[in-house]
């Protein structure tokens, strides 16, 4: 079985791209409200003052280069913000292509044979359990296979199984379950391995997809890449 590799860097820079995009919302939103503040207090000086003792004119233009000054210092904050917005994008799209023709983890019970007539996953147990058993369901629902895992710590663990002489199917559902406390089978999470076809990013990079043989899933319904 291939090694597992976390995915929680690619997973932060989406993350990363989202702050990005409010804080540039917010930068913008600022930029306009301190230009209007400033032609507001501008216009309502010139409105009243003394006819008779004009505001000074050196003083006046000191004040509308200091409004000029920090116009700038916002326009540059909000061209920063842009430039730093373009590369998360580029470098979440780099991430997205790095993962195609890779195996995703996909949180589903739908599963496909790989080129090596395997399936292979990942169970996730929040709690130690006495015993787990994979059972493995062809179309029809009937059980093609279970068997026993033994006793688990809590935490992830991986599995796989080979269809071997078996009658190879087109599609097969997969159940983990784990015991209790009282001894009990529940079903335990678990995350069944697709190939990446291809990545759809969303918007400005945010809402990234990711087209399995599971089909369109959610980056956030993936636990690993291997």
């Amino acid at each position: 079985m291939a090694d597992i590799n976390s995915i929680s860097n690619a997973t932060s820079v989406y993350e990363s791209i989202n702050s990005a995009n409010q804080s540039s919302s917010g930068s913008t939103t600022q930029s306009q409200e301190d230009s209007e503040m400033f032609m507001k207090l501008m216009i309502a000086q010139l409105k009243n003052q003394d006819p008779t003792s004009p505001a000074d004119t050196a003083d006046f233009m000191q004040q509308i280069s200091n409004m000029s000054s920090v116009e700038s210092i916002n326009n540059l904050n909000t061209t920063m913000t842009e430039m730093s917005s373009a590369l998360l994008t580029s470098q979440a799209a780099l991430q997205a292509s790095s993962m195609v023709g890779q195996t995703a983890f996909v949180k589903t019970d739908t599963a496909v044979l790989n080129t090596e007539g395997e399936i292979e996953g990942v169970l996730s147990l929040p709690d130690s359990a006495s015993d787990v058993r994979v059972s493995i369901y062809d179309a029809s629902g009937g059980v093609v296979d279970s068997w026993s895992m033994g006793s688990k710590t809590s935490g992830d663990h991986t599995f796989s199984w080979q269809v071997g002489d078996r009658e190879k199917q087109s599609e097969y559902r997969v159940v983990v379950e784990a015991t209790d406390t009282d001894g009990i089978y529940t079903t335990a999470e678990s995350y069944i391995g697709h190939r990446v076809d291809s990545v759809t990013l969303g918007q400005n990079g945010i809402g990234m997809k990711v087209n399995t043989g599971a089909g369109s899933v959610s980056i956030n319904d993936i636990k690993q890449i291997g």
